[in-house]
């Protein structure tokens, strides 16, 4: 089959601007950073924590993190230590990152005594520092705190058509032993399986939904409460409940 010279030159045309569009495309992602125009942009999140069970006695930092399209991302304590270091390649360098959260190993009291996990993670301000993938700098503040919630009493009640209450105690203080600070709870989350409730601190018990109960498997569940201090600090008590 004979191709005329004029569609001949159209696919040729074509052809070229199809190669062209898609080298441009390629060569956007992989280009240098732009120049830094020196503005800090603050992070959405920026929030470095104490979870401590006191059910297992165990105590662990965990960090949590936002903001837009950035590709490293640097975290240094009070007293200017770097203490987390990270950096995208290949897609997420060209394309960035947005949220991050991640738990610290969580040893136990008697793993690790408490006085020497404080002396890791001193109190003070701790600050995060990164990059977009415009090169800009991104920065976040967090102070973070020594004052470690108690964990609330736990019990449930259970009764007909799939009724289920968890109950809890108020925290005020922190558990013995810990450093003295002031207490203030802001709020408690409870948690049974998949089921997960934040509630004001007035709250002392919530009623699981009787369709979630309903699909629950006959036998010992656990739950946990987590008592929610001011400092962004928080402690869970765990308990069972049988269906």
């Amino acid at each position: 089959m004979q191709v005329s010279k004029a569609k001949f030159s159209i696919g040729v045309a074509l052809g070229a601007a199809s190669i062209l569009a898609l080298t441009t495309s390629a060569r956007s992602l992989t280009a240098p950073a732009a120049a830094p125009t020196g503005e800090e942009i603050p992070l959405k999140v920026s929030q470095i924590y104490w979870e401590y069970n006191s059910t297992d006695d165990d105590l662990g930092v965990h960090v949590r993190l936002d903001g837009e399209d950035w590709r490293k991302m640097k975290i240094y304590n009070p007293k200017g230590k770097k203490l987390f270091d990270v950096k995208g390649t290949g897609p997420y360098q060209d394309l960035g990152m947005t949220e991050l959260f991640f738990e610290g190993a969580e040893p136990t009291l008697d793993e690790v005594p408490l006085e020497v996990l404080l002396a890791l993670f001193p109190e003070g301000e701790y600050e995060f520092e990164g990059r977009d993938v415009d090169n800009q700098e991104l920065e976040g503040e967090w102070m973070f705190s020594h004052a470690i919630p108690d964990g609330p009493n736990v019990s449930t009640q259970q009764g007909a058509n799939n009724f289920l209450q968890v109950n809890w105690t108020k925290v005020t203080a922190p558990p013995p032993g810990f450093p003295n600070r002031p207490i203030l709870i802001t709020g408690y989350q409870v948690i049974v399986g998949s089921f997960q409730v934040t509630l004001p601190a007035s709250a002392t018990s919530v009623t699981v939904p009787s369709e979630f109960v309903a699909a629950l498997k006959p036998g010992a569940h656990e739950y946990e409460v987590l008592a929610i201090d001011q400092s962004g600090n928080q402690t869970l008590r765990a308990g069972t409940f049988v269906k």
